[in-house]
C-alpha cells in the first residue's frame, strides 16, 4: 500500500510541476475581421466581449499565464480587467499586436 501512495504522489508532483511551467497563452482580443487582416500564428482569438465565457472554458485554471493584446492595448485592458474580476491572477496587457511581436521577437 506505501508504494502505491508513494507511486501516486511522484506522479502527481510530476504532473504538478510540468503544469506549472506551462508556457503563457497569447490571446487576440480584437474582432474576427481584424484578426483575419493581420494575427500571430498560433495565438488565440476571442474578442474581448466574449473574453470571460471562452477564457474559462478554454483555460479553466485562474493561475494560467495570459497575455492580452489589440490594436492599442485598450480592449486588452478592458479584457484583462474582466478576467481579473474573476479571480485570474497571471495576466499582463501585451498592447498592440505590434508590441506582442517585438515581445516574443517575431518581426
Amino acid at each position: 500500500m506505501k508504494t502505491v501512495i508513494y507511486t501516486f504522489s511522484v506522479i502527481f508532483m510530476v504532473l504538478s510541476s510540468s503544469l506549472s511551467f506551462a508556457d503563457p497563452v497569447w490571446i487576440d482580443v480584437r474582432t474576427l475581421s481584424e484578426n483575419q487582416r493581420d494575427n500571430i500564428a498560433g495565438d488565440v482569438r476571442i474578442s474581448h466581449s466574449n473574453i470571460v465565457k471562452e477564457v474559462t472554458v478554454l483555460f479553466p485554471d485562474k493561475n494560467t499565464e495570459l497575455y492580452l493584446y489589440d490594436n492599442t492595448g485598450g480592449r486588452s485592458d478592458i479584457a484583462l480587467s474582466a478576467l481579473k474580476a474573476i479571480g485570474y491572477k497571471n495576466l499582463h496587457n501585451a498592447g498592440s499586436i505590434e508590441e506582442a511581436r517585438k515581445a516574443r521577437g517575431i518581426e
